[in-house]
């Protein structure tokens, strides 16, 4: 089995010194759905813009998709890698078909003449298969935030990525937009089971179904890594956020709590 993502001993820190990252190591494999948890500030956002290939920590090697930065051209690394972020702009007055397609080129604005009736055909077959075909000739202007999540979801899927990273993309939803859009994403597992994700998160909540794996970073460090049954204890959790958690698990969802007698 090939390595999808080796950071070895990956420090960053910024020109005034502050470590923001420090000394990592860890290994993504094919297949494999990560999950990165941690308080505000541990690390999350930018050990994924590395991983995103967006920018090259302060020390230590990192290799995606078989590219080893240093030796290869980060920009044609990061069209073979998708990110989901819920700031994404995307023009109100596009079709929610439209909206999907320029992804292909990763611009805001569509380019009609590369679009034929193939392409719209693949456009909402795609959204179909994560359940946002009725919003392929709605207005994105016309659509919530969640119905635009699962938009960008598609966006990011329509040049077949080799690498999803998913930057808090619950963020801002309502119960039922959050539960439609982990279910778009569990369905990954069925219509894409071999294409490895990463999710930044705060809330066990949050976590499709299907996360196979966890990292629970805190102050730039990992404080541990593996299947999601060995990491998401109660001990774990309390220790990352820093107050006593329990943890459970339900169906294959995750949730945590305070502990019982906790005060602040």
């Amino acid at each position: 089995m090939h390595t999808i993502a080796r950071i070895a001993d990956v420090s960053l820190r910024t020109p005034e010194g502050k470590v923001i990252l420090d000394q990592i190591s860890w290994e993504l494999s094919p297949g494999q759905r990560w999950a990165i948890l941690g308080p505000n500030g541990a690390g999350k956002t930018t050990l994924l813009s590395i991983l995103s290939a967006e920018r090259h920590p302060s020390t230590g090697s990192v290799e995606v998709l078989g590219e080893t930065f240093g030796r290869t051209d980060l920009r044609m690394l990061r069209t073979r890698i998708a990110r989901v972020d819920p700031s994404l702009r995307m023009l109100d007055w596009l079709h929610g078909c439209e909206a999907v397609l320029t992804g292909l080129r990763n611009t805001t604005w569509p380019h009609w003449d590369d679009w034929g009736d193939a392409e719209y055909q693949r456009a909402r077959d795609l959204m179909a298969s994560i359940g946002a075909g009725q919003f392929s000739e709605e207005e994105v202007g016309h659509l919530s935030h969640g119905e635009r999540q699962r938009i960008r979801l598609a966006r990011a899927l329509i040049k077949d990525p080799e690498l999803l990273l998913l930057d808090e993309p619950t963020t801002g939803l309502d119960f039922p937009a959050r539960e439609a859009l982990l279910q778009s994403l569990d369905s990954l597992t069925t219509s894409r089971p071999d294409l490895p994700t990463i999710t930044v998160s705060h809330h066990l909540e949050e976590l499709p179904a299907t996360t196979s794996h966890v990292m629970l970073l805190r102050g730039g460090s990992i404080l541990d890594a593996g299947e999601i049954q060995c990491v998401l204890t109660s001990e774990n959790v309390s220790e990352c956020f820093g107050f006593p958690i329990t943890v459970f698990e339900m169906d294959g969802r995750w949730g945590a709590r305070a502990a019982a007698g906790w005060t602040d």
